[in-house]
């Protein structure tokens, strides 16, 4: 079993909850501690918006406890009429994630009986949020997430994993089998990265220049994805395609294989120009010379299906899955080019900051 730093932050919320509302006397703590629990969030902003939230929905509890408590006492039915009334208004206002806590506040307060009911009403809505609040310091201070590092690492991971698979694939020496559980877990790992991404984009910048820094990064970052997305593309082509593939001219496929190769080699090298680790005056990709333009793949494209044509081999060469294939590796052409674009214009502007921030993250 791995433990993430969210299970290791939730321990250590429950335990600084329980510990300040012991340091203030405060009776039942374990309300702090149930708060605690429900006030962890992947993020800082998320965290600080959770606390923004949590104190309206707890005062709208609060509120509908002391409420019914001094309308109807402490009778069962009116915990669960306080508990419907509660869950109805904080829904209405688009408090939905915080209905658990705000319950445990109505409880909380209503199980309180005597003669200081607001008293004790008082410290349980304070007990609670003692508990919000300490999950947030948690947050805040221990192990804060970095989501650029775990962005740029997901996705080098996983075009690194797209990149091997596809040269296997289109050399036709990858098995069925496996190829079809990768791309399955490729696809799982595509989803995660644009979690990451949103998780990435909610952290807040305060100066003006790192705002800057930050949106122009988010648009690099989002095209990453993007061309990462238009590889797996590909390489579901090649794979749902396998048996046309094997039955194209040896001349085509030689074609098809060598764009590939270069693609891929292109995208490597992009990741390496990002992290700042070629050279400045680095700008000729591998095989860049010998490369045919979009035009002249279509036009070989367009004689060879007139040659089968004329040759009556429309059983052999599926000119309709080839299009398929062709145009999902062109279309990651075209991504690629603007994945470099906005590379290089990202360090005309700050280059040397992505260097530094990249080298940190890894060593």
């Amino acid at each position: 079993m791995k433990l993430g730093a969210r299970i290791l932050k939730t321990g250590l919320a429950i335990v600084f909850a329980l510990y300040i509302a012991n340091l203030l006397n405060l009776p039942s703590p374990v309300f702090a501690g149930i708060a605690a629990i429900f006030a962890i969030q992947p993020s800082i902003y998320r965290s600080y918006l959770t606390i923004l939230e949590q104190v309206q929905s707890n005062l709208i509890g609060a509120a509908i406890a002391v409420s019914f408590g001094l309308l109807f006492g402490h009778q069962y039915v009116a915990v669960g009429l306080a508990a419907i009334i509660t869950i109805s208004i904080v829904i209405r206002l688009g408090l939905e994630n915080c209905i658990s806590l705000s319950l445990v506040t109505v409880i909380a307060i209503l199980e309180v009986q005597g003669d200081d009911f607001l008293t004790f009403g008082l410290i349980r809505f304070v007990t609670v949020l003692i508990g919000v609040l300490a999950a947030f310091i948690v947050n805040l201070v221990f192990l804060p997430p970095r989501y650029e590092t775990r962005l740029f690492q997901s996705i080098n991971l996983l075009q690194d994993e797209i990149i091997r698979w596809t040269r296997l694939a289109v050399r036709q020496a990858s098995e069925h089998t496996s190829t079809k559980q990768s791309l399955r877990k490729l696809k799982e790992h595509h989803l995660k990265l644009n979690q990451l991404y949103l998780f990435y984009k909610e952290e807040r910048r305060y100066i003006k220049n790192e705002k800057h820094v930050k949106a122009r990064k988010l648009v690099v970052y989002r095209q990453m994805i993007t061309t990462s997305k238009k590889s797996l593309e590909v390489l579901q082509r090649l794979h749902l395609h396998e048996n046309e593939l094997s039955k194209l001219p040896e001349q085509f496929h030689i074609m098809i294989q060598e764009r590939l190769d270069f693609l891929l080699t292109y995208h490597e090298q992009l990741f390496l120009k990002y992290s700042g680790k070629l050279k400045p005056d680095h700008k000729a990709w591998i095989g860049q010379e010998e490369y045919l333009q979009r035009n002249e793949v279509m036009d070989i494209f367009a004689e060879q299906i007139a040659i089968s044509r004329e040759n009556d081999e429309d059983e052999e060469f599926s000119s309709y899955h080839l299009l398929h294939i062709l145009s999902r590796i062109l279309d990651y052409e075209e991504n690629l080019e603007h994945l470099d674009t906005l590379i290089m214009s990202y360090q005309n502007h700050h280059g040397d900051e992505i260097k530094l921030e990249i080298e940190d993250s890894i060593f």
